[in-house]
């Protein structure tokens, strides 16, 4: 009796030990809520990969910063966290955002505190309303959220459910978004330039030829983008997508999938970002910038082909419609053949 009694404490010991361990915090996938302080935290086995945050500073939701597994940062820091050397133009591109340029005559885009009092009721703001769902794994964690898209005359036209898979990798961190768009009300996605997913990368990642100049926004102001500062970390950005087209040239040219590499410290990292079959108006156009801003965006056409009809994507009351995305953190250079690959993956719906 004693000898069994004394197996029974050992084996229900060894039991609370082994659960200890699969439950130690910081390992695998971990998505963390805190909503008093407006995110939500994602970490991979212990290190920060990104958060999820709605600061009353901006005017929609953003992933940020973005962290490679090798602990770089890719994001700029302007505005949120502004750091020596950086371009501050922009002031709305932070992080990595979902949004558009012209939803019904009003700008999602390039709303930010920035917005002259007099020009604000032409804007949009997209506001986090709910955490729907949370889950950390060993290899895979996510989060689903609601926002809805308010016009600049207070009227909700769009809800929005996200949902965000962060996927750990051998040497890459990962990022699946679904974006599910309702129309709240007739939405009418006017063919534009600035949209849709899009994020505004750190200095070392602009392109070395990136002088500066001026970009006109979605109503047609122009935003001055100066050269970068004096003593400014060296600029080691390239972009290339699936057709081939690099550097400069990618901007308005379609493409399953477009890269940025570029080095830091001795570091090369790419970032590579994949559209989906299924997507509006596929393969999508490339919204990608030497100054910094990746984005991609399947709901212009004209803009970028003034050959080719306005596509003017419209959304009926009740009416829904999904985006779907990868983003990949890799801290290495890739190769065309590698990209193809996670191109056909993604489109088969693989992890």
């Amino acid at each position: 009796m004693r000898s069994a009694a004394l197996l029974s404490v050992l084996l229900a010991t060894l039991i609370v030990a082994g659960s200890a361990l699969a439950a130690t915090p910081g390992k695998d996938v971990q998505v963390t809520a805190d909503e008093a302080h407006r995110r939500v935290d994602i970490t991979i086995d212990g290190k920060a990969f990104t958060s999820y945050i709605w600061p009353t500073s901006l005017k929609k939701p953003v992933l940020y910063p973005l962290i490679t597994d090798d602990g770089i940062t890719v994001t700029r820091g302007y505005p949120l966290e502004p750091r020596p050397d950086e371009r501050v133009d922009h002031p709305h591109h932070a992080g990595l955002w979902f949004n558009y340029g012209d939803v019904n005559g009003f700008d999602f885009w390039n709303n930010s505190d920035a917005i002259k009092p007099e020009a604000r009721s032409k804007m949009g703001s997209i506001i986090q309303t709910k955490i729907v769902s949370t889950r950390s794994g060993t290899d895979r964690g996510e989060l689903v959220v609601d926002s809805v898209w308010i016009t600049g005359e207070n009227k909700q036209i769009l809800k929005q459910t996200t949902r965000y898979i962060f996927l750990r990798r051998d040497h890459a961190r990962v990022i699946d978004e679904e974006i599910t768009l309702k129309a709240l009300d007739r939405a009418v996605f006017k063919d534009d330039k600035e949209g849709v997913l899009g994020m505004r990368v750190a200095r070392w990642l602009e392109s070395p030829e990136e002088k500066g100049g001026t970009f006109m926004d979605a109503s047609g102001n122009p935003t001055q983008v100066d050269a970068a500062p004096a003593g400014a970390n060296p600029a080691t950005g390239v972009y290339l997508t699936s057709e081939g087209v690099k550097g400069g040239e990618a901007w308005g040219t379609r493409g399953r999938w477009c890269t940025l590499t570029g080095n830091e410290g001795g570091h090369t990292v790419t970032i590579a970002i994949f559209d989906e079959p299924k997507n509006p108006d596929y393969p999508t156009y490339w919204h990608a910038r030497g100054y910094g801003l990746f984005a991609v965006n399947p709901l212009g056409r004209s803009i970028f082909d003034p050959k080719q009809s306005p596509f003017n994507y419209t959304l009926e009351k009740g009416q829904s419609v999904s985006f779907r995305y990868r983003v990949a953190l890799f801290s290495r250079a890739v190769t065309s053949a590698e990209m193809d690959r996670e191109a056909d993956a993604f489109a088969s719906g693989s992890k």
